[in-house]
């Protein structure tokens, strides 16, 4: 079987994944400021590097891989809101924290392994300070601390951009107290009615790129193998992550391979909330929307390329996942055999850095031979493989009866409306189409929506 094949953003090229130590791989994303509700876009890291969790754990065991997801919870925005309510920070942090969790619950996203938070690392992050100072790349100027770009002679190099080009790319604050004004802030004062944190540099709280450093160090080592996050963040948050990281630690390195996801854009604009244009995943749960119909749609782009959110796209992904969950729901009676995993295909797929697309057709190629079986030893197989496959992209966990909405529906009932649909798709095999016609009127009769795919006809009761 081929090896993982991970795109890295430092070295702009495929590379084989090779842990440090394969009983212990670690992996960090850079996850939420959690300042109010996120929109769909911000539910494509998660669901991307939910997936690699995935097929890391699949190659390595389940025990021997460490995740780590931040939450800033600690930021202007976030003080903004709570001035505004009158409260602390953390009764803002704490409700969009959980409304982050609950978004990515309902998107199957597995909970990782850390969930380090800004304000819970603060003793981390002025030791990591104070370790910069004292070698000499970061200064004290009046009340803040800053980094010193000049003493760290790569700077730049990961992003690929000029020293001038940070500067306009950044918008940096032009401050009299900055040595160069390509300087950014590893602790600034805090503002009347802002939280502070006492410190040997003065009272006050973090610049954001100190944080995940600090919180990279404790949780997971000072190297580790994957860093992970969105396109917008190569530059400067994670060129100033690396940049104070492996100056505090001699030389070493943060991380060993670099992975970002592309935009999500809807219809054809790029979704940001400052540009108004955003869609809720919780307003589009609680309009009836599946999450796993949200998930799909999230993976039907490679990770690395831009993705237009569109109602034809949410669409597409619903009509697919009830052709998979059609062919389980006939597959219902038969017993998958034991030990049964996902196939060289699937495998194939995602171990090319992670080409959720192709995957996502090796599923419905399983499909496909699960409807031709003739015998109840190749279905078995083929529903194994099915299941197995799905949950490395975190599909098809939901009961058929369930998903399709007819688990309370009489059983007699039921067995009635399946057996027209036999007699229709046999009506349809024997091209008598009037039959097939009048079968389904009768099905509408009985308030039956009935859609067909390639891989038979699926049903649901409407409205």
């Amino acid at each position: 079987m081929t090896s993982l094949h991970l795109y890295d953003t430092a070295s702009r090229q495929k590379r084989v994944f090779e842990p440090q130590n394969p009983k212990r791989v670690t992996m960090y994303v850079c996850g939420p400021t959690v300042y109010g509700p996120a929109h769909i876009g911000n539910m494509r890291p998660p669901v991307v590097f939910d997936v690699l969790f995935r097929v890391l754990r699949g190659l390595y065991g389940e025990d021997h891989v460490l995740y780590a997801r931040n939450f800033t919870d600690v930021d202007d925005k976030i003080n903004a809101a709570a001035i505004k309510e009158g409260v602390d920070i953390s009764v803002i942090t704490d409700r969009f924290t959980k409304v982050y969790m609950d978004d990515t619950g309902a998107l199957n996203v597995l909970v990782p392994t850390h969930q380090p938070t800004a304000t819970g690392h603060m003793d981390d992050m002025i030791a990591m300070i104070e370790t910069l100072i004292a070698k000499k790349v970061a200064y004290a100027a009046e009340g803040h601390v800053l980094f010193s770009v000049s003493a760290y002679e790569a700077y730049g190099a990961f992003s690929n951009r000029s020293l001038d080009d940070m500067i306009a790319g950044a918008r940096v604050e032009v401050a009299p107290y900055k040595k160069d004004p390509a300087d950014f802030v590893l602790w600034k004062p805090s503002k009347p009615g802002e939280p502070e944190w006492k410190a040997p540099f003065g009272a006050g709280r973090p610049g954001w790129h100190i944080e995940c450093s600090a919180m990279i160090k404790t949780t997971l080592g000072e190297t580790i193998d994957i860093h992970g996050g969105g396109i917008d963040l190569v530059f400067p948050h994670h060129e100033n992550e690396i940049a104070q990281s492996v100056c505090a630690h001699d030389g070493k390195p943060l991380a060993n391979y670099w992975m970002h996801n592309g935009f999500l854009s809807l219809n054809a604009e790029k979704m940001s909330k400052s540009l108004g244009n955003v869609i809720r995943p919780n307003e589009l749960l609680a309009k009836g929307f599946s999450g796993e119909v949200l998930r799909y749609a999230l993976m039907t782009a490679h990770y690395r390329a831009p993705l237009d959110w569109t109602d034809d796209l949410v669409d597409r992904a619903r009509k697919s996942l009830d052709r998979l969950y059609g062919v389980l729901r006939r597959l219902t009676p038969i017993d998958v055999a034991p030990g049964m995993g996902a196939p060289e295909a699937v495998w194939t797929a995602l171990k090319d850095d992670l080409n959720t697309p192709k995957a996502l057709a090796a599923l419905f190629e399983i499909a496909g031979r699960a409807n031709k079986a003739e015998t109840e030893d190749e279905q078995s197989q083929a529903k194994g493989e099915l299941l197995a496959s799905a949950k490395l992209l975190g599909l098809l966990e939901q009961d058929p009866e369930a998903w399709f909405g007819l688990s309370d529906l009489d059983p007699g009932e039921k067995a009635r409306i399946d057996s027209l649909i036999s007699e229709r798709a046999q009506a349809r095999a024997n091209k008598d189409w009037a039959k097939a016609d009048e079968l389904r009127d009768t099905l509408g009769a009985l308030n039956v929506l009935v859609e067909d795919s390639p891989e038979g006809a699926n049903w649901r009761l409407k409205g």
